[in-house]
């Protein structure tokens, strides 16, 4: 089992899904976990139950879709723990509009959210990793950003594209500094986000059939390949978009 003993790790979106999962899988492993979400309703919950089995975590409640807020929570936690080590870009919104009749508020803020944020937060925390000599980062992007779109999900598709392009830009950047950057792409997960496009039990049906597994993600299946990412065995992989589908058959 991978160990992160001691190491500072900031993951955003901590508050559900795949955040919850990956924060309490390091924290499991000794990490000291720097969990942001936008509410304390779902983070607290999280960084309690990190500490009922004797992890260590503390919440950070910042809107990760503006830039002040985000320098400020990567001061803060250099203030409070003195490194960050490894940062999980994983907050994520996914308004479900049709393209015709998506506003620009809901595009916007997608975008801010699902792109500047990692934007803000690789910029902030590379620093502060350029000064100690290294560092890893895993950007949560999706299946949905590579090979295909999303029906009514214009936004979401075109920022996780975007999250996609700025991991193997700052792979290539960061690179010179010992920072390591890499993407997840997960398919459907099964978590609040994706409980909409659950619904549709035609699209889940035709989704089902070109999935070799035969079944949906759980968290737990993503939070291995990001453990496995941030771990010394992938030392050497850097740049990367990989898939945690099932197999899934592009189309």
């Amino acid at each position: 089992m991978q160990t992160f003993e001691d190491q500072v790790v900031l993951v955003t979106g901590a508050g559900r899904g795949i955040g919850k999962a990956i924060a309490q899988a390091f924290a499991h492993r000794g990490a000291i976990v720097a969990a942001n979400d936008i509410t304390p309703v779902n983070l607290e919950p999280t960084v309690a139950e990190i500490h009922a089995v004797g992890g260590r975590a503390q919440a950070y409640v910042v809107d990760i879709a503006k830039r002040l807020p985000c320098v400020a929570m990567v001061e803060q936690i250099l203030h409070d723990w003195g490194r960050i080590d490894i940062l999980i870009n994983n907050a994520a919104v996914e308004p479900h509009v049709p393209l015709l009749e998506m506003d620009e508020w809901d595009w916007q803020r997608t975008l801010d959210v699902n792109l500047s944020g990692p934007f803000y937060l690789i910029q902030a925390v590379g620093r502060a990793m350029r000064e100690r000599g290294g560092g890893c980062m895993v950007n949560i992007a999706s299946i949905a950003g590579r090979a295909f779109g999303l029906r009514n999900r214009a936004a979401y598709v075109a920022s996780k594209m975007g999250l996609i392009g700025l991991t193997r830009t700052a792979a290539l950047e960061l690179a010179a500094h010992h920072i390591r950057v890499n993407a997840v792409c997960p398919g459907v997960i099964e978590t609040e986000m994706t409980a909409a496009l659950r619904q549709d039990e035609a699209m889940m049906e035709s989704w089902l059939a070109s999935i070799p597994l035969g079944r949906l993600g759980r968290p737990e299946d993503v939070v291995g390949l990001v453990l496995f990412l941030c771990s010394p065995a992938a030392a050497y992989i850097n740049g990367q978009a990989v898939n945690v589908d099932g197999g899934k058959v592009m189309s």
